[in-house]
């Protein structure tokens, strides 16, 4: 058994939930089938009885081992039917192509993401309109390419060293909570800039907090419109926090001085017609920026310590790899020392393939589309299925992973390079294609600054068990506390 018994259970509310929101997309008109010119037939199909054994099979089993069975009887692509509604699963790279690549004519994320929306604010991202939202993307891109990231690393330093100081000689601390603290406050003066950073910090964490903490609450996801205690502390915080952002804007423009930050850039920021962004759309887009530049990275900072705390031989090829580093640049941390810092990456890299943030990418069709097998079977997708992806499953391949169960960061290095060999599409963590997440190299940055540091100055020891997966939370993070003992060791160089 590959999850515990509330992590079965949570898949299965989270598949009967994207049905629900079909449901909600698709009221009033059902969807029909397109004529096609096609003779390709649909993808096997689970309906009646048999979805019943694999709702059953999801909650005595989990997804992992669900996906498995059904990947073995019915090959890599299949569709799970409820109530008439279809959902697809795209199993491999051989199949993925089109649904990392189409453009959003031909398969985008519909209304799948309409709880953003109360979050980050209708006038960006799921709550605009496609070109608009197509120039906010680009926006992101600008600002999170690395060369922009590079510049940020200094202050990120800073941050770290200042943090990590305020640790003693020797301690015990709760290595989730450490990381969820700091990434705020790096994201604070590496996004927000030095307002939030130096004088509104306090406010600003106790609102992003209950912002994020009542926006991603499972009913606020399916039910972002619900006259909910959680809804309403959401839209709360997320007004109070619009008031502090406003604030910051406003002062900005008011000026001649032009910080050099992620703020600034998106207030300069220009949209295709020459119209500059508006106050609203900046701050929807500060918001958007720090859920996901924080999150995820904290979250993943978490898996990869626990991984390197309980497997020795990691660890001491990362430690290895610091000490060959500081022998050749000292203390120096800029965006070439973090560039080899290979072991380091490896290890981050593998973190995540066990660890995907989002276990399943979901996406709907708007046009007919064909895939063909690695068996070579060839199926026509109708307009109007629900395509998945089902990340968690596809990173554990044993044709692409060897051993996929087991840590090793090995297995990206250039003597096996097992993501290359499986082909494109074969490592998603940060989705793919012209999905592919703008933040990766702001993650990988962020990470190694953290633990570069950590590896230099202090011998740690994970106390607390290796921590289970929390399939509760929206975004998959390791459940309860994190604990770990640390005690002041400077690194020496080779």
């Amino acid at each position: 058994m590959d999850m515990t018994t509330s992590a079965t259970i949570w898949f299965a509310i989270a598949l009967a939930s994207v049905i629900t929101v079909i449901t909600k997309v698709a009221i009033g008109r059902r969807t029909t089938t397109v004529a096609s010119d096609s003779h390709l037939p649909h993808p096997p199909v689970v309906n009646g009885v048999s979805t019943i054994v694999v709702l059953y099979a999801f909650l005595t089993k989990g997804l992992r081992s669900t996906l498995r069975g059904l990947h073995a009887k019915l090959g890599s692509v299949f569709t799970v039917s409820f109530f008439g509604f279809k959902l697809t699963f795209l199993v491999g790279p051989e199949v993925s192509a089109h649904f990392y690549q189409g453009s959003d004519l031909e398969i985008s994320h519909g209304n799948i993401l309409e709880f953003t929306v109360p979050i980050i604010g209708k006038e960006v991202g799921y709550g605009t309109d496609a070109a608009t939202r197509n120039d906010q993307h680009r926006f992101f891109h600008d600002v999170l390419k690395p060369s922009k990231v590079a510049s940020r690393i200094g202050p990120m330093t800073e941050e770290v060293q200042d943090y990590f100081a305020k640790w003693g000689e020797e301690g015990v601390v709760d290595l989730k909570q450490e990381f969820e603290q700091l990434l705020i406050l790096i994201s604070g003066r590496c996004l927000i800039g030095k307002e939030v950073r130096q004088k509104m910090y306090s406010e600003f964490f106790t609102l992003f907090g209950e912002l994020i903490g009542n926006g991603m609450c499972l009913i606020n996801v399916f039910l972002p419109y619900a006259p909910t205690l959680a809804c309403r502390r959401r839209d709360m915080a997320r007004a109070n926090l619009s008031e502090l952002f406003s604030k910051i804007v406003r002062s900005r423009k008011s000026t001649s001085v032009v910080e050099k930050d992620v703020l600034q850039s998106l207030i300069d920021s220009k949209y295709r017609d020459g119209k500059s962004m508006t106050e609203a759309q900046v701050i929807g887009m500060m918001i958007s920026l720090l859920f996901a530049g924080k999150h995820t990275s904290s979250i993943t900072s978490t898996w990869t310590g626990a991984h390197l705390l309980t497997d020795a031989r990691s660890l001491k090829a990362v430690v290895d790899e610091q000490s060959e580093i500081m022998s050749k640049y000292g203390d120096l941390i800029d965006y070439n020392v973090l560039q080899q810092m290979n072991i380091l990456h490896f290890c981050i890299k593998e973190a995540l393939r066990m660890h995907p943030p989002s276990p399943v990418l979901v996406r709907k069709a708007h046009k007919n589309f064909s895939v063909r097998t690695k068996e070579g079977s060839e199926y026509e997708i109708p307009r109007g299925h629900t395509i998945a992806s089902p990340t968690l499953y596809n990173s554990n391949i044993p044709d692409i992973y060897r051993d996929p169960k087991m840590y090793d960061p090995d297995r990206f290095g250039p003597a096996r390079a097992e993501d290359t060999v499986g082909g494109k599409f074969s490592y998603t963590a940060f989705s793919g294609g012209r999905h592919a997440c703008p933040g990766e190299a702001l993650a990988y940055v962020q990470i190694k600054v953290i633990w570069s540091h950590l590896l230099r100055n202090f011998e740690l020891k994970l106390l607390s068990p290796f921590p289970e997966s929390d399939w509760w939370k929206i975004i998959v993070e390791p459940k309860g506390k994190v604990v770990v003992s640390y005690k002041r060791q400077q690194l020496c160089s080779s």
